[in-house]
């Protein structure tokens, strides 16, 4: 597997990929509403003039991951993490975000994922995230959001 910054002629594949990890979260919680699934080609276009993709790809070529991040105002914000529903558990995501963290450098990185993701969170918290916010947008959805000092272990 290589991960490397995206190109402008992956986004439409990426976009895709998006499409399809959203979706198995997205019907395991009958909610087909959420914001991934609704960004258009366009949208990605535009963020991809001031966002920092990197891909995961296979030995053919196919995208089998990606990830996001911005910074802002000594922040990093790390977006949209997605692994092919068939390769997850396979190390691609933990790759990916050591490799956003590497090509992003910061004192601090921000990551959220809705509540009813366990398994995602406990990725992030593996590698160090931590959380310190919930928010709620119905008694079983919502957001937790976990952040990451650069340089401290916990």
């Amino acid at each position: 597997m290589i991960i490397e910054k995206a190109a402008f002629t992956d986004l439409q594949s990426i976009l895709d990929l998006q499409y399809l990890a959203f979706l198995k979260e997205a019907k395991a919680f009958n909610d087909l509403s959420i914001e991934p699934l609704k960004q258009t080609i366009e949208e990605v276009i535009s963020e991809y003039q001031s966002v920092v993709f990197l891909k995961a790809a296979d030995e053919t070529g196919r995208i089998t991951g990606s990830v996001r991040a911005v910074q802002k105002e000594g922040t990093v914000f790390v977006m949209k993490l997605i692994v092919h529903p068939a390769m997850q558990g396979q190390g691609i995501g933990t790759r990916l975000l050591l490799a956003i963290e590497k090509e992003c450098p910061s004192v601090r990185y921000e990551l959220n994922s809705s509540v009813r993701c366990p398994l995602n969170i406990k990725l992030y918290e593996r590698l160090g995230y931590v959380k310190f916010k919930e928010t709620r947008t119905s008694e079983d959805n919502g957001f937790v959001y976990l952040e990451k000092f650069a340089g401290v272990k916990r």
